[in-house]
């Protein structure tokens, strides 16, 4: 401490000789050697002097007391936490006056806390919008308890982009190693610009019902999409003719799928659509199953040509099981109970 206070006065003297921050910094580390001050010490009682400072001791420090680790200073740092808690360290040892180690340590090790990033989810929804989710899925549970093969007649849809080169995920490209062992390195890479829209399909609980490509540069309008339609119906029609009359449509609220147009045609032809509450992606068949069955294939994988996209992506979607179509409609299931 004695060391510190001359070189303060070393600096406030220099100050009096129109000496600089960079000049004083300079005579002290030549007078002193390593036991000079740090940089950003000698810079900051420069300009303190320079604002006519005129004392060299440390002020009384506000606000908690300066023994870090009693009970007054833990319920003080606790007080400014559940205040703000995305308060760095540093913000919180500049308020109540405590080093950075001990509010660090009383945070850590007395109140058991660490800092952690918040939870990104597509949308955080209103309380309307949670017992929306609520109601569907306890109205779609209740018709599954009263008709056990309710979800036998329900056809989902959906549709995706798929890339000529999609980078596979930091999980896939795990590997095993020992403690002694560098860690592997990969080169960030981003999807290429040749891509392809698949309208997937339509499938159930025992496969893909129907399925087509969107050509290049068509929109999925409402047009295209009772194209669409059209051709699923006469594809149950054909192949699942025991329940073409009697068959459920599940499709997401996309401005497409609710067109008066849309909403016309499928009651023109007797097809009712299960309610879906929005931004519910955890409620979606396709968006916990399909996708990461498809993408998982053709990730880390160039293909080269929109055909070869096409081609890849059928072959994904073929190897696909029956009973993983199974599984998914009984997970579907779980997802209501676990919303409700």
């Amino acid at each position: 401490m004695q060391r510190s206070l001359e070189q303060r006065y070393v600096i406030k003297f220099s100050l009096k000789l129109r000496k600089s921050g960079s000049e004083t910094l300079q005579l002290l580390r030549t007078a002193y050697g390593d036991a000079v001050l740090s940089s950003a010490q000698v810079f900051r009682w420069h300009k303190a002097f320079k604002d006519r400072r005129e004392g060299v001791e440390d002020e009384q420090c506000t606000g908690c007391p300066s023994t870090s680790r009693n009970g007054n200073s833990v319920a003080c740092v606790k007080a400014v936490v559940d205040r703000d808690r995305r308060l760095s360290v540093r913000l919180i040892a500049e308020e109540v006056g405590l080093p950075k180690t001990g509010i660090h340590r009383i945070i850590t090790e007395d109140q058991h806390m660490r800092k952690i990033c918040v939870k990104l989810v597509p949308k955080n929804l209103s309380d309307e919008q949670k017992d929306s989710r609520v109601l569907v899925s306890r109205e779609l549970l209740d018709r599954v308890t009263s008709e056990p093969n309710f979800l036998q007649r329900v056809i989902t849809r959906v549709e995706t982009w798929v890339f000529e080169y999609d980078p596979t995920t930091k999980r896939q490209s795990s590997e095993w190693h020992t403690s002694h062992s560098p860690r592997s390195k990969k080169a960030q890479m981003s999807k290429s610009r040749v891509k392809s829209m698949l309208i997937i399909s339509f499938f159930d609980s025992k496969g893909i019902v129907h399925k087509e490509f969107v050509p290049p540069r068509q929109t999925v309008n409402q047009t295209f999409y009772l194209q669409v339609l059209e051709c699923l119906r006469n594809r149950v029609v054909r192949v699942h003719h025991e329940i073409a009359n009697t068959w459920f449509l599940r499709h997401n609220n996309v401005p497409c799928h609710t067109s008066f147009a849309v909403r016309e045609f499928l009651a023109q032809h007797n097809i009712t659509t299960l309610p879906h509450p929005p931004y519910s992606l955890d409620l979606a068949p396709c968006n916990f199953f399909l996708f990461p069955k498809l993408k998982t294939h053709l990730e880390g994988h160039h293909f080269g040509t929109v055909e070869n996209i096409q081609a890849a992506a059928m072959r994904a979607l073929n190897n696909i099981s029956s009973e993983e179509f199974l599984h998914c409609y009984e997970e579907w299931q779980q997802r209501w109970n676990h919303c409700i």
